[in-house]
């Protein structure tokens, strides 16, 4: 795990580069039937949802990924826990979907290809109400306290734990930030926030223990070095908002008026 290229990494807004090649993405076969069962697991170090993989990424990457899994990360009561931070800002915790590329066979072979994965990031923090799409999950952590158990839960749709737009990210190449920590990923990490009450945010840090039997909590990695990667983003970070669009395109309101969220 000692590569020049692991993540997390703290996102540098004002050295961000903004580049119009960044698409929105788009996702396809997230929304799932109540009758498809999932599998929720504690595996000691986080909880694990498992995808069927018609869940997939077929907009803003160059190539198309299957999902294969989502986890959590998150912090204590006493402190934030999300992996990535924005201007030095952790938040609560954070979601990360983890896909790989459809042209390899699996998520195995695929997770050492430096094409071979692609992580969807987004940060949870507090709001004034519960979050329905989170309930989906958290409703069931009391059913999976210990490590490696497991419960099956109903299918819902997977694109409510993600933010409305997707128009607005930050793009960079980096890792998985568990051992093996391959530096496969291609990551996307949305600027719009999910909000979840301040019940289901303490649900969250609370409920699991870990592999050693004591409370799961700060199960985030540390913030890595960058040694010289460019973090992309798809939208202006810096006011005014038309300055650098390329010659003769137009604001298509794709997201360049939308208010930027720190």
């Amino acid at each position: 795990c000692g590569g020049a290229m692991q993540s997390p990494i703290n996102i540098d807004t004002a050295e961000s580069v903004f580049s119009p090649q960044l698409r929105p993405i788009q996702l396809a076969g997230y929304s799932l039937s109540s009758k498809e069962m999932l599998k929720l697991k504690n595996n000691g170090h986080t909880v694990v949802l498992e995808l069927p993989e018609l869940l997939a990424v077929t907009g803003g990457y160059a190539q198309q990924y299957k999902a294969v899994q989502l986890h959590l990360h998150w912090g204590s009561p006493s402190g934030p826990g999300s992996e990535h931070t924005v201007d030095n800002h952790r938040f609560p915790a954070e979601i990360h979907v983890v896909h790989y590329n459809t042209k390899y066979d699996s998520f195995k072979e695929a997770m050492v290809h430096p094409d071979g994965l692609a992580v969807l990031g987004a940060f949870l923090e507090v709001g004034p109400r519960e979050n329905p799409y989170y309930r989906q999950i958290l409703e069931h952590l009391y059913k999976i306290e210990g490590d490696d158990e497991e419960v099956f839960v109903p299918g819902f749709n997977i694109a409510g734990l993600l933010p409305a737009n997707l128009n607005l990210y930050f793009r960079y190449n980096g890792s998985l930030t568990t051992p093996r920590c391959y530096q496969t990923v291609k990551w996307t990490v949305f600027n719009q926030t999910m909000q979840l009450s301040q019940d289901q945010i303490s649900q969250l840090v609370t409920t699991l223990r870990g592999d050693d039997d004591s409370p799961l909590q700060n199960n985030f990695r540390g913030v890595q070095k960058l040694h010289g990667r460019r973090v992309l983003a798809s939208f202006q970070t810096t006011l005014p908002s038309v300055k650098q669009l390329p010659p003769g395109k137009e604001s298509t309101g794709v997201g360049h008026a939308l208010p930027v969220r720190y």
